[in-house]
């Protein structure tokens, strides 16, 4: 039951996003987002300037079109009413961020989250503190 709740979410939310014209965000729409996320909205030359310390190197003009795009596309903001031009997410990372991953084990775990899960598990050491965590989810999830 509780798959057949979030299939239908995420169906009614794919169809919203189709409605409004949004685009799933490639990867360098989704490296601004996480930026905006992170630190809040803000200013193209603050965007720049954080994606060339934490990324890599990329030229403001890019990142400027990019966002002027992204505004384009409803998902971000932008607010004129100051010199600079602050732009905010308008899309919520939780719900983006479950979307994409919802894909991502539809399409290469044939939508089995347990096989994710195994295979997370098994390629990376995972630390006792998160497997506590882990466990803790699990008793929770059981719990419902």
């Amino acid at each position: 039951m509780i798959w057949f709740v979030r299939k239908l979410s995420y169906l009614w939310f794919m169809k919203e996003m189709n409605d409004d014209k949004k685009m799933d965000p490639t990867k360098s729409e989704l490296e601004i987002l996480q930026v905006l996320w992170q630190h809040g909205p803000n200013t193209v030359r603050f965007v720049n300037d954080t994606l060339n310390e934490q990324k890599r190197a990329v030229q403001y003009t890019s990142t400027l079109k990019l966002m002027q795009i992204m505004a384009e596309k409803k998902m971000l903001t932008r607010d004129e009413s100051s010199m600079k031009h602050i732009y905010a997410p308008a899309v919520e990372e939780q719900q983006t961020k479950g979307i994409l991953l919802e894909r991502f084990v539809d399409s290469m775990y044939n939508g089995s989250a347990s096989s994710l899960m195994m295979q997370l598990l098994g390629n990376k050491k995972t630390s006792k503190k998160e497997l506590a965590a882990i466990k803790e989810l699990l008793n929770q999830l059981d719990k419902k």
